[in-house]
């Protein structure tokens, strides 16, 4: 299954609030090892009230909360490691003699003047928590970014202990890794994880990890908000915020509640400056607890697949859907064929509203509860087609990169828009021009096959007219017609395409 997003880069993008502009980057929180600036705090007087000027009940309330940040610390940081790992990595080699070229920019040999590209060895460093021991075999969570391209992985536990670790698998998808590493000892600590779905926005956290390389390092705060998107890492997780500190090197380290229970694994933080900024995301714990499972067993996560393009669209353009306002919901906006979905009976216009009885919040959320299900699992969705209401059950396959990645099959290759009057100025369209807007070409697909481009206005589907977003995926109903073909505007002409053959 596709999501359909502007995925982040790294500089996320330029916020300006009351004329005030900054750069706002995100950052995976592994460290470079010598990563670390170092500044000095400088000491002033300021009038502040002792302990022994506080009342005793306020003194007793704080050492209260004192108590608990360190226990948890001191039951915690036990079951956090420090992940070191060397990465090989092919750099761009300079010619040592292309400065010396005395006649202009270019080298008279060809070329840019560099070498080959060179394999180099990286070595980085962040952490991770040993989640689960079995016999001699402890295996510690951390994150793909930190370990999933590791040629080489040391674990370092909390008391200085050394292991060599073995990655036992990793998903860029989520990313996560598990490493494993072999030890007769017997006083190992296994974090115990808790209930991420409980997790509130104000609830109290601790951060832990090796922070720019300082080992065992524990930060407090709260959590700032729950279920956030967002990072150029392309996790398909929602996210934990927090403002407890968590800089380069945290990555994979877990974040703690009170009880001393993992809910989530730091991963990436939004900054200005590369350092903490009081924005940290962490993956919730309830998203990996069964990929753990499944690397132990097989090495990979397996995900399942219904065989969508997915988007959550404007109230405008659900109106044009006829999709009642408010309804939150998922877009299916393109189709592969011969798919679970296909099969099932979901057309290209479908707003999917509820998944096994669970209303559908997003897309962000259907796309985790879509992967969540196995191969071979019956599925029951509940869908808007216009103002009617479907249920349809639909048998899961198994995810296949290739499968998913294949645009020929995606129907009908483009994203169908509403014209309004925005796009009427735009592509120059007068008033009597009607129907619906040709985006997102997608190539190689059936809609690149036609020949459509970016901008062209269909008006009709096998020769009826269209007008809405509805009237058009009404007449794309692929259970009535196996061959379609569309009547395209464009820049005062109105021609037919060539007939394309479904294939379900």
């Amino acid at each position: 299954m596709k999501k359909i997003s502007n995925l982040p880069v790294k500089i996320l993008g330029t916020l300006s609030v009351v004329a005030v502009s900054f750069a706002i980057l995100a950052f995976s929180c592994k460290a470079n090892n010598g990563s670390a600036n170092v500044a000095f705090a400088e000491s002033k007087a300021v009038n502040k009230k002792t302990a022994a000027q506080l009342s005793s009940n306020s003194l007793e309330v704080v050492k209260s909360l004192q108590e608990v940040f360190r226990s948890v610390s001191e039951n915690v940081l036990p079951a956090v490691v420090e992940v070191d790992v060397t990465e090989k990595t092919q750099v761009a080699a300079q010619n040592p003699f292309k400065d010396f070229w005395p006649f202009g920019d270019g080298w008279p040999f060809g070329g840019s003047g560099n070498t080959e590209p060179q394999e180099m060895e990286q070595s980085a460093l962040g952490s991770g928590v040993i989640v689960r021991k079995s016999g001699k075999t402890v295996y510690v969570l951390t994150n793909n970014h930190v370990a999933g391209n590791a040629t080489t992985i040391k674990i370092k536990l909390n008391d200085d202990r050394e292991f060599d670790g073995k990655l036992v698998g990793a998903d860029e998808r989520m990313d996560i890794a598990l490493v494993s590493f072999e030890t007769s000892d017997n006083d190992i600590t296994v974090a115990n994880l808790g209930n991420s779905d409980a997790v509130q926005q104000g609830d109290i956290v601790l951060a832990l990890g090796s922070p720019l390389g300082y080992f065992a390092s524990v930060t407090q705060g709260i959590v700032s908000a729950t279920g956030r998107s967002g990072t150029q890492i392309g996790s398909i997780s929602d996210f934990i915020q927090t403002d407890a500190s968590i800089n380069q090197g945290n990555s994979g380290g877990p974040l703690v509640n009170i009880y001393g229970e993992v809910i989530g694994i730091n991963t990436w933080i939004a900054s200005s400056s590369g350092g903490s900024q009081g924005l940290g995301f962490s993956i919730p714990i309830n998203n990996i607890k069964t990929a753990i499972d499944q690397f132990i067993s097989s090495g990979k996560v397996s995900y399942g697949w219904l065989g969508v393009s997915l988007l959550e669209p404007s109230e405008e353009y659900k109106s044009d859907l006829g999709i009642p306002k408010n309804q939150a919901g998922s877009l299916v906006s393109e189709i592969f064929m011969s798919s679970p979905a296909m099969k099932g009976g979901m057309q290209a216009g479908d707003y999917i509203i509820a998944l096994n009885g669970k209303d559908v919040k997003g897309t962000d959320q259907l796309v985790r509860d879509v992967g969540n299900l196995r191969a071979g699992e019956t599925a029951k969705f509940t869908v808007l087609r216009g103002k009617n209401k479907v249920e349809l059950s639909i048998k899961i396959d198994e995810r296949k990169q290739d499968v998913a990645a294949d645009n020929s099959k995606l129907w009908p290759g483009f994203v169908a828009a509403p014209i309004n009057e925005e796009a009427r100025k735009k592509l120059n369209l007068d008033k009597s021009v009607k129907g619906i807007i040709v985006t997102g070409i997608q190539e190689k697909s059936p809609a690149a096959a036609l020949r459509l481009q970016n901008g062209d206005i269909i008006t009709a589907v096998n020769d009826k007219k269209v007008t809405t977003t509805q009237e058009f995926y009404e007449a794309l109903d692929t259970s009535r017609n196996s061959t379609i073909w569309f009547d395209v505007y464009n820049d005062g002409h109105t021609i037919s395409t060539g007939k394309y053959k479904l294939s379900k």
